[in-house]
């Protein structure tokens, strides 16, 4: 990992920035005296302490909005000139078994999640690209690991994201804009007390308990500011990762759950090469 020795002040946009992780973030970038949009469905000024003065813009912004996230950019660049870090931190947890999720609730974790991202990654790229510089940051999670009972539509959606991300990543490049996935464990922060909740299947009552008790006892939750630390030696290094996990219980289900995948693919080697074998085009003669 190569960092730089010296940092200049630089401009980021936030979302999501009003409480939480993206509240961590835009507090770490402001004590080091860097300028910071902080944008939120709900976010005041006087949510942050004055002296930031001028360095701090703060932003109401619905994510799912496009036209709303376009002018919010345009603004962030007439105030401050430019972008270099954006970070797509806003973000929203149902949780329900697949079976019970209605058509809303679903669109509605993908609404925020996916396209949310992807309006701010549409909106931020012209200024970046004209720039030839500046580094998104996708906040995703250890959900984008693995399927987990109870968490497949947010699963879902950080898939999604990062799907889209790991192909963002190389689009940009050539223009000089680098893109880094975050994959954070627990923090003690309101995502699971303000998570939506499906109706609950009476089918499902049994599984239900045994998630509920795992959870209880295995997670593992850190203070913000320790996510932050690691944010801000991402955007510093000049060779950032695509992914970065954060969390020694993330980092070692990650290696479980890859580990797992290989012993897979390799117990079923036979068929996955059986089921191919090269012919001409059909229609074709040759």
């Amino acid at each position: 990992m190569r960092t730089p020795t010296t940092t200049s002040s630089r401009t980021w946009f936030i979302t999501g920035a009003s409480r939480g992780l993206g509240r961590a973030f835009a507090l770490a970038a402001l004590e080091r005296g860097d300028r910071v949009v902080a944008a939120a469905r709900t976010i005041k000024e006087q949510d942050f302490d004055d002296r930031y003065g001028d360095r701090l813009l703060a932003l109401v912004l619905d994510v799912t909005d496009r036209a709303a996230v376009f002018a919010a950019v345009n603004t962030v660049v007439e105030r401050f000139g430019r972008l270099d870090i954006v970070v797509n931190n806003a973000g929203t947890m149902s949780s329900g078994m697949v079976e019970e999720f209605t058509e809303a609730e679903a669109r509605a974790q993908l609404e925020v999640n996916l396209f949310g991202a992807m309006w701010v990654c549409q909106a931020v790229l012209p200024h970046l690209r004209a720039q030839r510089s500046g580094h998104i940051v996708q906040i995703s999670s250890i959900a984008a690991l693995g399927g987990f009972p109870s968490t497949g539509l947010y699963s879902a959606s950080k898939f999604a994201l990062e799907g889209m991300s790991e192909a963002l990543a190389m689009e940009v490049a050539p223009f000089g804009v680098k893109l880094s996935m975050v994959q954070p464990g627990g923090y003690w922060t309101d995502l699971y007390s303000s998570m939506a909740m499906t109706s609950p299947m009476e089918e499902y009552a049994p599984l239900r308990a045994e998630v509920e008790r795992q959870w209880a006892e295995g997670s593992v939750d850190s203070e913000p500011r320790l996510a932050a630390e690691a944010l801000l030696k991402l955007v510093d290094s000049e060779d950032p990762p695509l992914r970065l996990l954060l969390g020694g219980m993330v980092y070692d289900l990650a290696f479980d759950i890859a580990r797992q995948r290989m012993r897979t693919w390799a117990a079923w080697e036979q068929v996955s090469r059986a089921a191919e074998h090269a012919v001409p085009a059909p229609g074709t003669t040759g």
